[in-house]
């Protein structure tokens, strides 16, 4: 299989190739596996019931794929990554802004993922915690230089891999009911707080993948129905995230061990002589989502050196070593703080809402509202062009969307004042309304958004 020769240049129309389908194989499959598994967990760990839990878990994926699948309908369309779209908001220079702050979450993730399969790795080679972390950053590199096409194909074969491991653990699981089963299923288990907080993990979940999701559509031809790249996006990522979350709720439920560091193994055990076959599909999807995350953080990180240096094209050595940079950088942290994930894990999810749903707003709005999909691609890559360096009304919109949010924020070393009245973190659901309302409104006028235009994409 050949390496991928496009980074974040646009891709001319002959390279065009695939159907909408392959975006339903790779959202389900880096949504069906243990990382997001563990979300599903966190809403029984918090004292909810499993019916309080699966309801929280549901209207956050339903809600919040939305936005995502919103996103990937760009890709066709317009042939470029995400984030290089961005430009047209933010100008070239300033879209490093929201570049850094999904560099950064990108980043954290792959080291929250290398934690989840450390004992996974141990349990299949007698290997220590930190040469486990080390492997796991080494293959999500190998994967993640070869780029697109192994991409998708991983996504399809993880696809059957994974829904035949996860549903025999299901089946499993139900076909030897444990007394704590019937007991927190049936429970009262009600918390407004809790259930919040389960509705925003899993709405950040799927909204995470916003700045990156369109870098997985951008090969489609440009004919593509918007409606088919949305809804294939959509269908993909929803059942794939709220199946493994609702998993994930039961196993907490029935295997209270998932509710530790090692929920890979938990699950494995179920397979008995098997488990190791079984634990090396589930340390494979964890591994896929893995690459994901960084080849997003590749791709973000040469659009912000490309905005500052006229960076157009990529070289396979220029490649190879960001992402080494930031599989080290991944890998660190991971060793960092392997020993209190919990924390860790919950507030990368909720924290990446706090920046990252603001600019979603803004994107979405010049997309589908005050542009309506019109865009100079071949402006984007020149600071002196007509979105310039620096859009400063995006950027005040962005920096007052943030602070207008922090009152409703909820960390585990910090909680908003109306965070505390309400008793619950609503804020991805503020910055969303916020940030979309005000952009609208200091682009109301055609003069004003001068970016909008009626030019073709080019060949």
């Amino acid at each position: 299989m050949k390496l991928e020769k496009r980074s974040i240049e646009f891709v001319p129309h002959s390279e065009r190739y695939g159907a909408p389908r392959r975006l339903f194989t790779i959202w389900f499959s880096s949504n069906f596996q243990v990382t997001a598994l563990v979300v599903g967990t966190l809403g029984i760990a918090s004292g909810l019931s499993f019916a309080w839990t699966l309801l929280g878990l549901l209207i956050g994926n339903l809600v919040g794929t939305i936005f995502m699948a919103a996103h990937s309908a760009q890709g066709p369309h317009l042939g470029v990554p995400q984030m290089i779209q961005s430009r047209a908001q933010f100008g070239v220079y300033g879209a490093a802004i929201p570049l850094l702050v999904m560099v950064t979450a990108a980043v954290l993730f792959l080291a929250a993922s290398g934690v989840l399969m450390r004992d996974a790795l141990k349990a299949l080679v007698p290997i220590g915690d930190d040469q486990a972390i080390v492997a796991v950053g080494i293959l999500t590199f190998i994967i993640g230089f070869v780029g697109y096409e192994l991409i998708h194909r991983l996504g399809a074969w993880m696809s059957l891999m994974s829904t035949l491991v996860f549903a025999s653990a299901l089946a499993l699981i139900l076909l030897h009911p444990s007394d704590a089963i019937s007991t927190t299923v049936a429970g009262e288990g009600f918390s407004l707080t809790a259930f919040n907080l389960v509705v925003a993990q899993a709405a950040s979940w799927t909204l995470g993948y916003g700045p990156y999701v369109a870098d997985y559509s951008r090969y489609l031809p440009a004919n593509v129905s918007t409606r088919a790249t949305f809804w294939t996006t959509y269908c993909g990522c929803a059942l794939g995230s709220f199946a493994m979350m609702a998993l994930g709720a039961l196993v907490a439920v029935a295997i209270p061990a998932a509710l530790g560091h090692d929920p890979a193994t938990a699950i494995a055990m179920l397979f008995g002589p098997w488990a190791p076959l079984a634990l090396g599909v589930i340390a494979l999807g964890v591994i896929q989502y893995n690459v994901l995350c960084l080849y997003s953080a590749y791709m973000s990180s040469v659009t912000i050196f490309g905005a500052f240096g006229g960076l157009r094209y990529v070289t396979a050595t220029a490649k190879a070593l960001v992402m080494a940079v930031l599989t080290v950088a991944a890998t660190l942290i991971a060793i960092a703080t392997q020993y209190r994930f919990d924390t860790f894990f919950a507030d990368i999810l909720i924290g990446q809402l706090y920046l990252l749903i603001p600019w979603s707003a803004i994107n979405l709005a010049d997309y589908y509202w005050v542009c309506r999909g019109h865009y100079e691609v071949g402006e984007l890559y020149d600071p002196k062009g007509r979105y310039g360096r620096f859009n400063r009304r995006t950027l005040m919109v962005y920096a007052v969307s943030i602070i207008g949010t922090i009152p409703f924020m909820k960390l585990s070393f910090y909680n908003g004042f109306v965070a505390n009245w309400l008793g619950a973190d609503i804020s991805w659901a503020v910055g969303l309304v916020l940030a979309g309302a005000l952009y609208c409104i200091v682009n109301s006028q055609p003069s004003i958004k001068q970016h909008q235009s009626q030019s073709p994409v080019p060949d």
